[in-house]
C-alpha cells in the first residue's frame, strides 16, 4: 500500500541559486527590521548573484508567519515590487508553519512546470523579535473587570490547543517513545554547535550569506523602504548564535519541564533572518549560461499526530523515496530541521539515518530557526553542501507544528 500524503514530482525545475541574510539572535541587530525589508534585501541579492533580470521573474512566492509590522498583508507584493519585478507580475503568500520554506519551492515549481512562468522568485522571511504582543478580544471594547487579553504572540503560538500541549512537550513525548536520554540530546546539540562553528570558520556559510547594512530601497513613484540596524552596529555579516558548546556546559542547563530532556541549549535558537532563491525551467536555466545549483526533483508533505508532530520528517522522507524509487543509501546529504534535539534524534532513529550525512554543517540548535525562512535556508545549504561533497542526491526537511512533515528531494547536476 502506498504511503499517504501529498507528493509533487518535477522533471525539469531548477534552483539557479540562493542566498540568505545572517541569522541574528532574537533582539539583536536585526530586531528593528521589518520582515518585508529583510525579504527585499535577499530578493535583490539573489537576482544580482544569478544575473537574472527582475523582468524575467513571472511569479513571486513568499512566506512569513508572524506579522512583523502592520503592512504584513502586503509583504509578498512589496518584496516583488521593491526587488524590481514588473508591476504586472503577481505575488502570493504561502504558509505551512515550519514547512513554509519548502512549500514555497513546491508552489514555485508548480508555476514553472505548469508554464505560468519561466522563472519564479522564492522568499522566506521572519522576524522572531517583532512577533507582536496581541489581543483578539477587544474589538468591542474593554468591559469593567474583564481580563485584558494581550498576550505574547510567539509564546502562545508554541501551544497546540488541540492536544493541549506546546512544541517542547511534543519533543518530550518523542524522547519517551524512542528512549532518548538527556545525555544523548545534549551530545547531539553540542555536535550541532561544533559543526556550525567549523562551517563558519571554514568560510562555508560565506557563500550563501549576504551581509546586511543600513540602506534604503527606492521604488520610483512610491515611498522608499529600508533597513536600520539596531544599536551601533554598521554591518551584520555572520550568524550570531554558533559558539563552542561543550556537553558539560549544556548539561548544567535546567530542563524546560521537570525531568525532561529539552533545555534552552538543545532547542532551536530564536533568530531573525530571510532567505531567497530563483526557481526556473530547464530551458531558462540553459539560457542563463551557468550551472544551476540543484534540480528540484520532488516535494512531499504528510500528516502525523499533533502530540508527536516532530516525527513528521520521517514519513515525509519515506514518501519522497517511495515515489522516486530511491533509498536512504542513495541520499548523500540530509537536512532535518533541529526544532528540538530529541525531535531530530527521534527522526534519525525512526529512519535509521547515517548521522555522518545528517546536518553536517550544524542545524537550527546552533544556527536558529526563523520559521518561514528555515526551509529556504535548509534547501540552499544542502544544495551547496551536495555540490561541495560531490554527492548526487540530497534532502531538506522539517517537522511542522500541528502534526505535519515536509521534505524536498534535490539532485546535484554536477555529480
Amino acid at each position: 500500500m502506498k504511503s499517504r500524503g501529498f507528493f509533487t514530482a518535477f522533471d525539469d525545475v531548477w534552483m539557479l541559486d540562493g542566498v540568505r541574510t545572517p541569522m541574528v539572535d532574537y533582539c539583536g541587530a536585526l530586531g528593528h527590521v521589518s520582515p518585508t525589508d529583510l525579504g527585499i534585501k535577499v530578493a535583490r541579492e539573489v537576482l544580482a548573484r544569478t544575473g537574472v533580470a527582475a523582468g524575467d521573474i513571472g511569479s513571486v512566492v513568499c512566506g512569513n508567519m508572524a506579522p512583523g509590522d502592520f503592512d504584513q498583508f502586503f509583504l509578498p507584493r512589496h518584496i516583488g515590487l521593491y526587488a524590481g519585478v514588473p508591476v504586472e507580475v503577481p505575488a502570493i503568500m504561502a504558509q505551512r508553519i515550519c514547512g513554509t520554506g519548502f512549500e514555497l519551492f513546491r508552489q514555485a515549481g508548480e508555476h514553472v512546470r505548469g508554464g505560468s512562468c519561466e522563472a519564479a522568485l522564492v522568499v522566506g522571511t521572519e522576524s522572531m523579535t517583532r512577533n507582536p504582543i496581541a489581543a483578539f478580544d477587544h474589538r468591542t471594547g474593554f468591559k469593567l473587570g474583564a481580563p485584558v487579553g494581550f498576550k505574547d504572540y510567539m509564546w502562545e503560538a508554541l501551544k497546540d490547543p488541540a492536544p493541549g500541549i506546546n512544541m517542547i512537550q511534543t519533543a518530550e513525548n518523542l524522547a519517551r517513545k524512542y528512549g532518548i536520554t538527556r545525555e544523548q540530546v545534549d551530545a547531539f546539540a553540542s555536535a550541532s554547535f561544533a559543526r556550525a562553528v567549523a562551517a563558519q570558520e571554514s568560510g562555508f556559510f560565506d557563500g550563501e550569506i549576504v551581509p546586511v547594512v543600513g540602506e534604503k530601497f527606492e521604488l520610483q513613484g512610491y515611498r522608499p523602504r529600508g533597513i536600520r540596524l539596531q544599536g551601533k552596529v554598521s554591518e551584520v555579516a555572520r550568524d550570531t548564535h554558533p559558539r563552542p558548546s561543550p556537553v558539560e556546559v549544556l548539561a548544567r542547563l535546567k530542563p524546560v519541564f521537570e525531568g525532561g530532556v529539552q533545555t534552552g541549549g538543545n532547542s532551536a535558537a530564536l533568530v531573525d533572518a530571510a532567505a531567497a532563491a530563483v526557481v526556473a525551467s530547464g530551458s531558462y536555466a540553459t539560457s542563463w549560461g551557468k550551472a544551476p545549483l540543484a534540480r528540484i526533483v520532488g516535494a512531499a508533505a504528510v500528516g502525523v499526530p499533533p502530540e508527536i508532530m516532530g516525527i513528521g520528517p520521517a514519513p515525509a522522507i519515506r514518501l519522497l523515496l517511495e515515489r522516486t524509487g530511491l533509498t536512504l543509501d542513495d541520499i548523500g546529504r540530509i537536512e532535518v530541521n533541529e526544532a528540538q534535539g530529541a525531535q531530530t534524534l527521534a527522526v534519525a532513529k525512526e529512519l535509521g539515518l547515517d548521522m555522518a550525512r545528517l546536518n553536517v554543517n550544524g542545524g537550527a540548535i546552533a544556527l536558529g530557526h526563523p520559521l518561514a525562512a528555515t526551509g529556504v535556508r535548509l534547501t540552499i545549504t544542502v544544495a551547496r553542501e551536495m555540490r561541495r561533497a560531490g554527492v548526487r542526491w540530497g534532502i531538506s526537511s522539517a517537522c511542522v507544528g500541528g502534526g505535519q512533515g515536509m521534505a524536498l528531494l534535490l539532485e546535484n547536476p554536477a555529480a
